[in-house]
C-alpha cells in the first residue's frame, strides 16, 4: 500500500466542541487536507513546536524525545493508517539502531512527536479519500498556530451527531455551497462532517 505524506497546515479553535481544537494536516503534493479533532492539551504541545518555542521546564513530549535520544532510539516515520467512526489511529516508527519497532499511539501524540523528532508523516489514499477535504481558495499566509480565541464565526453548542442530521435533508447543491462556506471560514471539522455527507451520496 503507498504512503503518501502529509504536513502540519495548522491548529484551530473547534467550532462545535468546547475546549477542542481542530489539526489541520495537508498532503504534500495536492490539495486535500484533513481535519482532526485534539485536545486543548495536544494542541499546544504542537501549536508550541510549530512557533519554534522553548519551555522552561520539558514538557511531556520534549522528555519523550530527550528519553529516547538519550538510549539512543529514533523516530522514523509517522504513521495514520486507519479511520474508523471518526478515530485515527496511527503508529510510531521507531529505530533503535539495530531493527525498526512499531509503537501505537494516538494521533495527537504521534504528530507532536513527528515534529519534535522532525520525521515524515504518512497516511494512505483511502483515509485521505474517506476525510480529505478540497481546499480552492488561495492560502494567504503560513500555517497557522493555535488560536487563543474563536474565530468570528458564531460557535454553537451542535453535537456533531446532531448535525451530521441537518445536512440529511438537504440536497447535494446545498451541501455542496455549505462545504464551501466552511472551507472559506476555516471551519475544518464542519466541512469533514459535510464532505463525509456528500461521499455518502456518490
Amino acid at each position: 500500500m503507498s504512503k503518501i505524506k502529509l504536513n502540519v497546515l495548522g491548529i484551530s479553535y473547534s467550532q462545535t466542541q468546547t475546549g477542542a481544537y481542530a489539526l489541520v494536516l495537508t498532503e504534500e503534493q495536492g490539495e486535500r487536507r484533513i481535519p482532526i479533532i485534539i485536545g486543548g492539551f495536544e494542541a499546544q504541545a504542537i501549536a508550541i513546536q510549530l512557533e519554534g518555542l522553548k519551555p522552561p521546564r520539558p514538557l511531556t513530549h520534549d522528555l519523550f524525545l530527550n528519553f529516547a535520544m538519550s538510549f539512543g532510539i529514533n523516530l522514523v516515520e509517522v504513521n495514520i493508517y486507519r479511520l474508523e467512526e471518526g478515530v485515527f489511529y496511527s503508529k510510531l516508527i521507531c529505530n533503535n539502531g539495530s531493527k525498526d519497532i512499531t509503537i501505537d499511539a494516538r494521533t495527537s501524540d504521534a504528530i507532536a512527536l513527528a515534529l519534535r523528532f522532525k520525521c515524515p508523516i504518512f497516511t494512505t489514499e483511502e483515509i485521505l479519500q474517506k476525510s480529505g477535504i478540497v481546499i480552492d481558495i488561495e492560502e494567504t499566509g503560513k500555517s497557522k498556530s493555535m488560536r487563543k480565541e474563536p474565530t468570528k464565526i458564531q460557535k454553537t453548542d451542535v453535537s456533531p451527531s446532531s448535525e451530521k442530521n441537518i445536512y440529511l435533508d438537504l440536497d447535494t447543491d446545498a451541501l455542496e455551497e455549505l462545504l464551501g462556506e466552511a472551507i472559506k471560514n476555516e471551519e475544518y471539522e464542519k466541512a469533514s462532517i459535510i464532505q463525509e455527507e456528500l461521499n455518502k451520496r456518490k
